[in-house]
């Protein structure tokens, strides 16, 4: 066959193993329910993946299975890779981007040109970069009229789940072009999947199937079992397995499985009678656990052969490659033909078959046997007469893979190659590291008590040197070979644990064991351990796996250890333990180590005094630990400290540097924070003079572009909310559309600047009064959310400011059905928020507000009720000093107001007063919104007044109009309004007591009240309510 040199390249990807062998067969009709609920998502969804959950036996590989050839069989199939074909030794995410590819391009041989384009640009790429070179270009240079399907199954059991789901953040907002099902054990949302909080998921369980399904199952395969005499089971035999069964098809294939199995001196019926008497249904759990211990006692009746099972399980439970047989027995010491008969006896346990022409090897037992049996004889439960030690087998294998590295031969034989070593070699020399890493413990005082201690320390400098040469061959089979001169061990394995991190390829595995059997060889270095945690920490930042975090504090804290109070490395120890306890908070919300990481970072930021070139990342990463420490406690002694670090930081480096752009960005926005908490102006100019030099260093088409017109954009607007300077919400509103123009349509950041340019469009709104401005606003609200659909965590924050949106729609135009709708957002978005979300407050005040507006429209004076429940409850979730407290009582007072007006009940009016004098002492002098407080509150007074005449509380509510008529001054937005109403309660006064100085006061204010009117700017006066935002943007 002849290949064009395209067609050669294309080859050349990674290939999916062959499943031929692994394929559960699927029982026509078995999950008709599944597949139409699959398919109709198919077609009708907007979401990016379809994630199919259950316990392992359910039936998720076999669906998958069935799914894959069903969307082939219609052309909908984009690729599909099943997990469990893979060896242990499992590909890393590029890799698997790139199978992937193969796999689309064998489907659709049209998007092979793409996909070569690909191999010449992806090249040590992001991964969102090679997700959209090698999947997301071709499938768009098919030009399908619908989107195709990319399969996934197991994703949870693959090693490099992690920085492959976060990938595909990119992909989300291209749905009409490809969509992924996706199966896993546990609800990717409860089970922390890393990144799918990001993504647009439908979480579908599924199911065990219906007993009648079950029972079909048994009718179909009983046929090709030969039954004593041709005497099948009779009905109400079928009947008690299908009951027994749970809904477990992997349950009836492995009962199937043992009846065909040729037992000595058992028939089928016998071996029936015997699942029939001994088997209780216990739930699917334990229905299945009873179903392999009783098999496994059929299969092995001695204890002997018991024995030799569990050693035999236990090394192909941890064993990472298949081996052949001969080689299998040499490497654990087992007789050849007692590993074929456990092979054979054990078949009748195996859901999968070999690959073809692989029959005669042993393999990992993850490629044979259902994940439900790997479950099972791994379950540490006391009554698990058979578990398995995957510690315990690392541990023989390890030491067995270090007998043969004794024996190789020296450097100098060079004619000799890692690919041409002998297959058990080829073995020891790839895993002995991983095997000694997971079947020893670190403690030097438990390691030096084991034989792979002992046996290290017998292997001959040559044989070590050698065995390096041929690990980096095996690595990195196209580079020059690697001359090692290190004599020992531990620098041996250092130095090549050291060139795996500079390779930044998919080689972390081996690299962690080299520094894990390094600091076992030599637990004194602390630079060894501290590699090791920086290892386990660059993984967790791939992975967002706490298990990385973790490991990676006790290798720093051991180094920190080891380390004199004055040594030259401790602060990058010290930073490297402060950010891995820092992401832990993160990754688990534990605030200890949150309150830990603080210290570290400030001790390493006191060892690097300036001008030491490290203080700067110091710096930074000590700001924004502190930072997330104030989001947590709100502390504004925290937020100052964050501020004076990155000062100190940007202080440090030339105002032309580009890595200035990123303190510069964050001080901007801890500024509007402080702003935001106190009022300070000069802060959030101080934020926007900081936002605009960070622009100014991010050019196009720097990646940060966007962000920084994003946080710009939110500044001025911000700047406007305050002073009403209509020059800054339009700058706010061209730097936002800018930043969109730049992002792609599948870029994950569109969403934040869709939603912020739609807060800044509503708020120009209020300003000019633009219908259109106001309608398109809500366009964008709907496309936020429409990026980000539940369960995405900020979903109940988009619902909020398009109810919000909605709401002012309804004001100015009187449309019901937008405050319906408004009111049926917040609803949900508080049906999606626990008891104890922070942000549920922001959510019950809006819908207060919302019901409020719909009382005002309609008199149903329950929807007003509903609206003081609100309101009584956001405010019982912000006690002092929470920063939103004074506007809960604002709008609260509001509320008490409206239903005083409605039923004359004095208490609401003397409530609603209090609770707006409440709110104003909370409030500083110069705080953006107590102009709206100080309107409201003598709007209640006045109602007091003109009830009970008191010429108390209208002076009062005169002081109050004093003091808006000083924050309104000439040419405020507001002034006209101010003067009005000062006026009105002036002329009141007077009426009462008749002074001199109301009447004169009262001539001036009509003075200034008829240059407004003349030039046609009579004001309107502040809103009333007070709406919660999302302020910090999205």
């Amino acid at each position: 066959m002849f290949y064009t040199s395209e067609q050669w390249r294309f080859n050349g990807l990674p290939k999916h193993p062959d499943r031929s062998g692994t394929r559960a067969e699927y029982l026509p009709n078995s999950r008709r329910p599944d597949v139409e609920t699959s398919s109709e998502w198919v077609l009708r969804s907007n979401e990016l993946v379809l994630c199919v959950y259950g316990p392992a036996g359910v039936g998720k590989s076999t669906l998958a299975g069935h799914l894959s050839d069903e969307l082939r069989s219609a052309g909908r199939l984009a690729a599909s890779v099943f997990m469990a074909t893979f060896p242990p030794d499992t590909p890393g995410p590029e890799t698997m981007i790139k199978t992937l590819a193969h796999e689309l391009g064998n489907i659709h041989p049209r998007a092979i040109p793409k996909i070569v384009e690909a191999m010449n640009h992806c090249h040590a790429t992001s991964l969102e970069n090679q997700l959209e070179g090698y999947i997301l270009e071709p499938l768009r240079s098919l030009n399908h009229p619908h989107s195709l399907v990319i399969i996934v199954d197991a994703i949870d059991e693959w090693r490099h789940h992690g920085p492959f789901t976060k990938a595909l953040v990119r992909l989300n907002s291209e749905s009409a072009v490809v969509k992924f099902i996706m199966t896993s054990r546990l609800d990717p949302h409860t089970s922390r999947l890393p990144g799918i909080e990001k993504i647009s998921v439908h979480s579908y369980p599924l199911r065990p199937v219906p007993q009648a399904v079950v029972k079909a199952y048994f009718d179909h395969h009983f046929e090709s079992i030969d039954w004593d005499h041709g005497r099948k089971p009779n009905e109400r035999q079928v009947d008690r397995l299908a009951e027994l069964s749970g809904g477990l098809l992997v349950w009836g294939a492995t009962v199937c499985s043992l009846l065909s199995h040729k037992f000595s001196g058992s028939t089928p019926h016998d071996i029936l009678s015997g699942i029939l008497a001994e088997e209780q249904k216990v739930g699917s759990t334990g229905q299945l656990a009873q179903l392999y211990y009783n098999a496994i006692i059929r299969l092995f009746p001695s204890v002997e052969d018991r024995k030799h099972l569990r050693n035999y399980l236990g090394v192909i439970v941890v064993l990472q490659e298949a081996l052949p047989v001969h080689d299998f027995c040499c490497l654990v010491g087992m007789p050849l033909c007692l590993v074929v008969s456990i092979q054979s006896t054990l078949s009748a346990l195996q859901t999968r078959l070999p690959p073809t022409g692989l029959e005669k090897m042993v393999h990992p037992a993850s490629t044979l046997f259902h994940l439900s049996f790997l479950d099972y004889i791994q379950a540490t439960l006391a009554e698990n007469a058979f578990t398995i030690s995957a510690f315990d087998s690392h541990s023989v294998v390890g030491l067995a893979c270090l007998n043969h590295i004794t024996s190789l031969p020296p450097v100098s034989s060079n004619q000799i190659s890692f690919s041409s070593l002998h297959d058990i070699r080829r073995y020891a020399v790839k895993h002995w590291p991983l095997h000694v890493t997971h079947g020893t413990r670190r403690s030097h005082d438990e390691w030096v008590k084991t034989p792979h201690y002992s046996t290290l320390h017998t292997i001959p400098i040559a044989a070590q040197q050698r065995w390096a040469t041929l690990f980096f061959n095996m690595l990195f089979p196209e580079a020059e070979e690697m001359v090692v001169e290190e004599q020992d061990m531990p620098s041996i394995l250092k130095r090549i644990g050291d060139s795996l991190s500079q390779d930044g390829g998919d080689r972390w595995v081996f690299q962690v064991a080299c520094f894990e059997v390094a600091v076992r060889l030599d637990c004194g270095c602390h630079g060894t351990w501290f590699e090791l945690g920086r290892s386990y920490y660059e993984m967790g930042r791939k992975t967002r796996s706490p298990k990385m975090y973790e490991e990676a504090v006790v290798a720093s804290e051991h180094a920190l250890e080891l380390l004199a109070a004055f040594n030259p490395e401790r602060p990058s120890v010290l930073n490297t333990l402060g950010n891995a306890l820092r992401s832990l908070y993160e990754c688990t919300g534990d605030v200890n180590a949150l309150n830990n990481s603080i210290p570290h970072l400030r001790d390493a930021l006191a060892l690097r005094p300036a001008p030491h070139p490290d203080r700067f990342p110091l710096l930074t990463n000590l700001a924004g630990a502190i930072q997330i420490l104030f989001r947590r406690n709100g502390d504004l002694d925290a937020l100052d400290e964050s501020i004076s670090h990155l000062r100190d930081a940007i202080r440090l480096l030339p105002a032309s540097h580009p890595d200035r752009s990123l303190p510069l960005n964050s001080l901007g926005n801890a500024l509007q924070t402080l702003f935001e908490r106190n009022g300070d102006i000069n802060a959030l100019n101080e934020s926007i003079s900081h936002h605009r030099a960070a622009l100014a260093l991010r050019p196009e088409p720097h990646p940060d572009r966007s962000s920084s017109l994003n946080n710009l954009g939110n500044a001025l607007q911000t700047l406007y909310e305050c002073s009403g300077d209509i020059e800054a919400m339009n700058e706010s509103i061209l730097h936002l559309r800018d930043g969109l123009a730049l992002l792609p349509a599948s870029h994950p950041d569109r969403a934040s600047l869709l939603g912020n340019l739609g807060r800044a469009l509503q708020s120009l709104f209020e300003h000019n009064a633009d219908l259109d401005t106001l309608k398109e606003s809500i366009s964008h609200h709907r496309d936020t959310l429409a990026l980000r659909p539940a369960p995405h965590p900020d979903q109940p924050l988009l619902l909020n400011l398009l109810g919000n949106a909605l709401q002012t729609l309804f004001e100015c135009s009187g449309d019901i059905q937008a405050l319906n709708e408004s009111i049926s957002h917040l609803r949900d978005a508080l049906t999606l928020l626990p008891a104890s979300h922070p942000d549920r407050s922001l959510l019950l005040n809006n819908l207060g507000c919302a019901l409020q507006s719909l009382f005002e429209h309609n008199g149903d004076r329950n929807a007003l009720y509903e609206s003081i429940s609100h309101h009584r409850d956001a405010l019982a979730l912000r006690p002092v000093p929470h920063p939103d407290r004074p506007s809960s009582l604002n709008n609260l007072g509001n509320a008490l107001w409206s239903l005083y007006t409605c039923n004359g009940d004095l208490n609401s009016l003397n409530e609603g007063i209090c609770r707006l004098r409440d709110a104003l002492a909370l409030l500083p002098a110069l705080h953006p919104h107590r102009p709206s407080f100080l309107n409201v509150l003598a709007i209640l007074l006045l109602s007091h007044h003109e009830r009970f005449r008191e010429i108390e509380t209208l002076d009062e509510a005169i002081r109050l109009r004093y003091e808006l008529l000083v924050l309104h001054p000439a040419g405020h937005r507001h002034r006209a309004y101010s003067v009005k109403r000062l006026a009105e309660l002036l002329r009141i006064r007077f009426a009462l007591i008749g002074e001199e100085a109301d009447w004169e006061e009262i001539q001036a204010l009509q003075r200034e009240v008829d240059e407004y009117e003349s030039d046609d700017e009579s004001g309107t006066e502040d809103g009333v309510r007070e709406e919660d935002s999302d302020t910090d943007g999205l």
